[in-house]
């Protein structure tokens, strides 16, 4: 069974940091593009990250510069890397393997002093 699975989430101050793991089981995804989404409380999900089969990636304006999205395809993992964290970046923070059209169940991130 394919399937996507997030971690790393939890509760950190602003101006904190957080490193968010997805796993890949089930599939190679070497190939695959790899997003991060985020739908904060009441609010639509929206794109975060993307990173591509040739590790080319792309950010959300608000998190450039904070965010860094990385893999390690030995271990079919996409990492989000993420400082500077603000208020406004508290959500719950879904993987997406755009090229097999999978999500994971999402982990949930808050700042809050």
């Amino acid at each position: 069974q394919v399937q996507l699975v997030e971690s790393g989430g939890g509760t950190v101050q602003p101006g904190g940091s957080l490193r968010l793991s997805c796993v890949v089981s089930g599939r190679r995804s070497d190939f695959d593009m790899i997003q991060w989404y985020r739908q904060a409380p009441g609010k639509q999900r929206d794109w975060v990250a993307t990173i591509d089969r040739w590790n080319i990636t792309a950010y959300l304006d608000s998190v450039k510069g904070r965010f860094t999205i990385s893999r390690d395809n030995a271990k079919n993992l996409v990492y989000l890397q993420m400082g500077s964290l603000k208020p406004e970046d508290t959500a719950v923070y879904y993987c997406h393997d755009r090229t097999a059209d999978l999500w994971g169940q999402g982990t949930r991130v808050t700042v809050s002093s």
